[in-house]
């Protein structure tokens, strides 16, 4: 079974940073593009990040670029999204998600995992 497990979120001060880590297990997505998704209570779940499934490209939200930034390492089945200068409106559970091919839709994503809170006190 294939499953996706984030870790690495956690109460922080505005203008910190956090580095969440996205493991893949049970079956390889090295050939699949990788997303981060956020929700905050009350809100629909939004686009974070993508890359695709070499690295070579990647896209991001309006509300997160030039802070956040998505790599990938397809030999350890991971994917990382570096996040700094984090705002109090970046608070959200935050989701890994996988599919074929890269896209910004939380639709099209059939593979998600647990998710991590991320919490960010002004």
């Amino acid at each position: 079974q294939a499953t996706l497990v984030e870790s690495g979120g956690g109460l922080v001060q505005a203008g910190a940073s956090l580095r969440l880590s996205c493991a893949a297990s049970g079956r390889t997505f090295n050939s699949y593009a990788m997303a981060w998704f956020r929700q905050a209570p009350g809100r629909e779940r939004e686009f974070v990040a993508v890359v695709s499934w070499s690295g070579s490209y990647t896209e991001y939200a309006d509300s997160v670029k030039g802070r956040f930034f998505i790599s990938r390492d397809n030999s350890k089945n991971t994917v990382w999204l570096q996040m700094n200068s984090l705002k109090p409106e970046d608070t959200a559970v935050y989701y890994c998600a996988a599919r074929p091919y890269y896209s910004a839709q939380a639709r099209d994503y059939n593979y998600w995992g647990q998710g991590t809170q991320v919490t960010v006190s002004s």
